[in-house]
Order: C-alpha cells, then sequence, then structure tokens
C-alpha cells in the first residue's frame, strides 16, 4: 500500500511539472516609442484638402511649369523647366503607416509627358546634392506601393545633404511623433529661388542644367486632432508649423530655428498655401511664428 501510494504521489508531481512547462508566458506589449499604433478613428485622407496652392493644373501644353500630378501617396505642382516640384502636399495620419522598409528604388516617373526631361536616379550623381524626398519615405510605410512612390524623381529636389539628412529629418522625425499622440497633419512642403551649396560647393543647376538648385527649402505643418471635415476645422488656435532653410552644408540641425510664418513663405514664392482654409482664419494663422515644442 505504502508503495502504491508513493508511486500515485510521484505520477502526480510528473503530471504537475509538466503543466507547468507547457505554460506559455504572456508576451509583454512592445515599449518600443517609434513603433505606428494605428488610432482606429484615422483615415487616409484627400493629400490636397487645404487647397492647390499655386492653382496648378493638368494642362501639360499651356501649364508646363505648374502641371498638376495626383498621385494616391501626394499630389504636386511640377516645373517642367526646373525638373523638380514646385511643391508636394499630403496627408498624414497613423492610416498611413505601417511597416514596410524603404524600398530605396529611385527610377524616374513615367507618368510625365514623353517629351519632357525625366529625371533619373543617376542625375543626381556626382552633383554634390541628395536627392532630398519632398514627401519622405517614412511617411509612406502603409504598403510597398506607397513607399515606392516616395521615390519617384518628381517628388525629388536637390538638397544639401545637412539640410535634408539632419534639419527636415528631425521636423519629419517630430511630426510623426505628433502622428503617434493621435494628431492627423496636412504638410506642403517645397523650394524656390535658384543656387545652393552642396558638399561640391555652389551650384545653380544639376544633370547638365534640367534640374534647378533652389536656394531656399520650405515646409508648411497643419497639426490636427484626429477628425473629419478637416480644412473646415482650422481655427485660429490651430498649430501651424512653418519653416524657410537656407539650402547648404552649413545649416543647423535645429528646424525650430528657421520658423516663419505661412504670410513669408507665401510672400516669396506666390502662393495661397492654406487656400481651402476660411478667408478669416487664414489671416490669423498665416501671421503667426509657432512657438511650440520642437521634440
Amino acid at each position: 500500500m505504502k508503495v502504491t501510494l508513493t508511486r500515485i504521489s510521484s505520477i502526480a508531481l510528473l503530471a504537475a511539472l509538466a503543466i507547468s512547462c507547457s505554460r506559455v508566458e504572456p508576451v509583454a506589449p512592445s515599449q518600443d516609442p517609434t513603433a505606428a499604433t494605428v488610432n482606429q478613428d484615422a483615415t487616409r485622407d484627400n493629400n490636397l484638402a487645404m487647397g492647390n496652392p499655386s492653382g496648378a493644373v493638368t494642362d501639360a501644353t499651356n501649364s508646363p511649369n505648374n502641371y498638376l500630378m495626383t498621385k494616391t501617396q501626394y499630389t504636386l505642382s511640377y516645373s517642367r523647366d526646373k525638373g523638380k516640384p514646385n511643391w508636394v502636399s499630403w496627408h498624414l495620419s497613423s492610416a498611413w503607416l505601417g511597416s514596410t522598409p524603404r524600398q530605396d528604388n529611385f527610377s524616374s516617373d513615367a507618368t510625365l509627358p514623353s517629351s519632357w526631361f525625366h529625371a533619373t536616379s543617376s542625375s543626381y550623381t556626382g552633383s554634390g546634392f541628395d536627392r532630398g524626398h519632398n514627401c519622405p519615405s517614412a511617411d509612406r510605410t502603409g504598403s510597398v506601393a506607397d513607399n515606392s512612390a516616395t521615390f519617384l524623381m518628381t517628388n525629388m529636389m536637390p538638397q544639401a545633404a545637412n539640410n535634408n539628412q539632419q534639419t527636415w529629418a528631425n521636423l519629419e522625425n517630430y511630426e510623426r511623433t505628433l502622428v503617434g499622440q493621435g494628431y492627423e497633419l496636412y504638410v506642403i512642403c517645397g523650394s524656390y529661388g535658384s543656387g545652393g551649396t552642396g558638399v561640391n560647393g555652389y551650384a545653380t543647376t544639376i544633370a547638365g542644367g534640367n534640374i534647378t538648385v533652389p536656394a531656399r527649402c520650405w515646409k508648411v505643418v497643419v497639426v490636427l486632432p484626429e477628425g473629419s471635415s478637416d480644412a473646415s476645422r482650422v481655427t485660429t488656435s490651430t498649430r501651424i508649423i512653418a519653416i524657410d532653410t537656407p539650402n547648404t552644408t552649413s545649416i543647423s540641425s535645429n528646424w525650430g530655428s528657421y520658423r516663419t510664418t505661412v504670410d513669408a513663405i507665401e510672400q516669396a514664392t506666390g502662393y495661397n498655401i492654406l487656400s481651402a482654409v476660411n478667408s478669416t482664419v487664414q489671416a490669423t494663422i498665416e501671421s503667426k511664428v509657432d512657438t511650440g515644442p520642437t521634440s
């Protein structure tokens, strides 16, 4: 009897150990602050919801230097004679963000009129300037198609490396931080003027004169809580970030030091950047210099 009880106890102990060893421990949620979290209310909205800054049209014959190009991922005004966009506009919310890696597949844009100069990946080779994204790769990680679209050469401008890789990159990272906090953004950016300083020195054009090197690179960011009817929700208290940076290697990495007003950018470019917003509201928000946090 004693032997039987001992045997039963041993079997019970082995069974308990087996159950213990087979138990799956819960996995702790990711603590990575950069991990994209999709807000259930987030949607992919109209990239041109804040307006068409230059009144660009799809008439390549009569408007070759203000040619409207509409992609699923962004909308732009292209200049045939400058070989680069005048401006690019896009919406940014967590609905656009995912886990797709950077594709790095720079390519010519076949949707340009066939008779126009088509920049290729090699058009910038040896120029001393970066292939500077207007709509950044990291803002379009929802799919391979979305990310690849940002590498079309019609989305590029000749940008000084320090400007592209530090100043603008820091602002772009901050924008995605705001998205992680539950905001949606409308971003409009571009460049103007002629003549910038890259690693090879000063230049006004590259690619045999087919691409103009801009003197200045600008950006306007409209910050809204997640919602709908976005242009109508812009009020006099809406945060508007506007920067205007020199296209040089000797630029500060602190984007906040280049904050300006939308009015000043409009005066320099001739654009009406937030044309879809109520004109009375525009008058207030476009005259303010942002003083909010920079990180």
